[in-house]
């Protein structure tokens, strides 16, 4: 089987955000794989291991992101590919990653490609379900299951706090869902490993992509930080005098009664 994961270099969830000259500061920054990526190659894995075959985990980004390729090939997967568009892309947004990734796909033969339900820094879910678009196959996204019997795929989606089944077929696209399975950490052997596994690198130029095939459809008109929240409140005294504050509070300050 014919196996991709789409894969995403996002900040570490533990790292503090800063704006810099209008824009979000790396400096010293952490990355990590991107948590939904996670699960999409544990169960890209876990799906060659029963079935058989291959597992190419591909980004789009600069030489950064080698480091959550390795990563990635450690976890076990086959092959890692960076398509690098460092010096073609300079204001991307999610059309812009889903086209490249598409024209990368397209002629790979893959039987199933597996993305993270949505990327923590950028929470929009767009790209998989438009890489699906632009190969015409179909998709289906926040998967917690997966069970593929031949070309017949049978798969559980979340759907906020329920859950649907859908059966459907090969080739297929599907997103990831916190709850698919447990990611396992890379091991030391599988380290070693990683450092022997191919680690191809791609330009736009390769993809037969000029600069304006994959422009960007959106604008960033500005970035900034959530304003600070002030300090709790304790209050103090007898329940009603306690109610009659509050009340009080709530009308003159937060003006919401």
């Amino acid at each position: 089987m014919n196996i991709y994961v789409l894969m995403k270099r996002t900040f570490d969830t533990e790292e503090r955000i800063s704006i810099s000259n209008g824009q979000i500061s790396e400096d010293g920054a952490e990355f990590i794989i991107n948590p939904y990526d996670e699960y999409a190659i544990e169960e890209a894995i876990q799906v060659r291991d029963e079935h058989g075959g291959e597992v190419t985990v591909v980004t789009v980004g600069d030489e950064e992101g080698e480091k959550q390729l390795r990563t990635a090939l450690a976890m076990g997967a086959d092959k890692a590919v960076l398509i690098n568009t460092e010096d073609d892309v300079e204001n991307g947004d999610q059309f812009t990653t889903a086209k490249i990734l598409a024209e990368y796909l397209k002629d790979k033969d893959a039987d199933l490609i597996l993305a993270g339900n949505v990327a923590i820094d950028g929470g929009s879910g767009q790209v998989g379900p438009r890489v699906a678009e632009q190969l015409n196959i179909p998709y289906v996204t926040t998967i917690t299951n997966l069970e593929i019997n031949g070309s017949t795929v049978t798969v559980v989606r979340d759907v906020e706090g329920d859950s649907e089944t859908i059966e459907t077929s090969l080739p297929l696209l599907v997103t990831a869902q916190q709850g698919l399975n447990e990611p396992r950490y890379p091991s030391l052997p599988g380290i070693m490993k990683a450092k022997k596994k191919p680690l191809d690198e791609v330009e736009i130029d390769d993809l037969d992509l000029e600069e304006e095939d994959v422009e960007a459809k959106t604008k960033t008109i500005e970035i900034f930080l959530p304003p600070e929240k002030e300090a709790g409140r304790i209050l103090e005294g007898e329940l009603d005098d306690q109610v009659k504050e509050l009340v009080g509070l709530l009308h003159t300050q937060a003006k919401v009664v």
